[in-house]
């Protein structure tokens, strides 16, 4: 009797747990893959999807298994600025798989005062596969071309103070500010992100990156009114490679000293780059004024110039329009900055402009095999406040 009633209860028991595991596990895989449509989204490009967004944010943080947010086929609207805090989150592994297009609302004063369109705050583990990011910014871009009073617009996409951060694949569309922005961020990797806007489209530069270290952006392609790639304060370990740029502003490393107490920029790679048509190649700009920031440590390896206007150009004297201009010395050090096998065509008679300040020059500055011409001789140089050396057979040859 005492078998039969003991085997009954371990029947039981067996069947709660099987019941038990059943319900957790079903709770798990809902957790984990999450479609947006399934939360209200709707794929018209009508309606709009912000708040099946925030929903889908929420369940994937209170999990503590991995979560994938899934955004199908078809135009979203998201006509909000989301926000998604990690501060709170129990989940450190949360992916974006997008599929579809995200839309901007097409009046751009909704999102022209706040900031940011997605933005990703203090989160750890969050990845951006695919997606078409379309923030519709031709008409804030005509108002600020025409002079009026408008918003200062709204960035796409930006990681603020996150770490281990993957965006692949993606695509952003005029953007009315910045497209992508990484600021205070550890370990970011930015691979196959294509960005285009017009080039006459104001203050949209491609990927922003400021205070961050570990940043690695590969295999993208940028065409934009600013930028291509603008590099802020506090950048240490940022390795950049394989970009086409243009139109746009090149990649440049400022614009730096705007403020005393600045951090600075070191260790710092960009190579195997194209630049077609822009307006420089690889700058490096800081405004004239007392500063206790620097420069040091970069390497330009590897880059081809099509067209550029100026292909390599270091300018401490940087007033943009001529506008507001402080008139100071700069303060910035720049020091050990190397440009190897850089080549190609400029589209003005000066390839090489090296304007530094006259109080802190450009210091341990090397040329190493660098050919540059101007309608197919070779381009000339302006040497400034700067010291350094020439290897190979670069033109031009004697900068310092």
């Amino acid at each position: 009797m005492e078998t039969k009633v003991t085997s009954s209860l371990t029947h039981v028991l067996i069947f709660v747990l099987f019941t038990l595991f059943f319900v957790v596990n079903r709770q798990l895989v809902a957790a984990t893959n999450i479609n947006l449509v399934s939360l209200g989204a709707k794929s018209d490009g009508l309606t709009d999807s912000s708040r099946a967004f925030t929903s889908a944010w929420k369940i994937a943080c209170e999990s503590r298994n991995p979560s994938t947010i899934l955004v199908p086929q078809g135009r979203y609207l998201v006509n909000k600025a989301l926000v998604f805090n990690g501060r709170n989150c129990k989940n450190k592994a949360i992916s974006f798989v997008i599929r579809g297009t995200l839309v901007a609302p097409a009046d751009f004063r909704v999102l022209g005062n706040a900031g940011t369109w997605f933005s990703f705050d203090d989160v750890t583990g969050v990845s951006i596969f695919g997606g078409v990011f379309d923030g519709q910014g031709a008409g804030l871009w005509a108002c600020k071309r025409s002079g009026k009073t408008c918003p200062p617009g709204a960035t796409t996409i930006r990681f603020s103070n996150s770490m281990n951060i993957v965006v692949n694949g993606l695509t952003s569309l005029n953007s009315q500010l910045y497209h992508i922005d990484f600021d205070g961020c550890k370990e970011v990797k930015a691979e196959g992100v294509q960005v285009s806007a017009s080039g006459a489209s104001p203050n949209t530069d491609g990927i922003h990156v400021q205070h961050s270290t570990g940043v690695t952006i590969m295999n993208t392609k940028i065409g934009t009114g600013d930028d291509c790639i603008s590099i802020g304060a506090g950048i240490s370990n940022l390795w950049i490679e394989n970009i086409a740029c243009g139109p746009g502003h090149g990649i440049s490393i400022g614009s730096l000293g705007k403020e005393l107490n600045e951090p600075g920029v070191v260790n710092v790679t960009i190579k195997s780059c194209t630049f077609v048509g822009t307006k420089n190649g690889v700058r490096i700009k800081s405004w004239g004024r007392p500063s206790n920031g620097f420069v040091r440590h970069v390497l330009f390896q590897h880059l081809t110039m099509v067209n550029a206007q100026n292909p390599i150009i270091i300018n401490q004297n940087y007033c943009p329009n001529e506008r507001g201009c402080p008139g100071k010395v700069s303060g910035v050090r720049i020091t050990d900055i190397t440009y190897q096998d850089i080549h190609g065509a400029s589209r003005t008679p000066i390839g090489v402009k090296f304007d530094c300040s006259s109080k802190y020059h450009c210091t341990n500055i090397k040329l190493n095999d660098v050919h540059l011409t101007y309608r197919n001789k070779p381009a000339g140089k302006t040497c400034i406040n700067t010291v350094g050396s020439i290897f190979g057979s670069s033109q031009p040859n004697n900068c310092f």
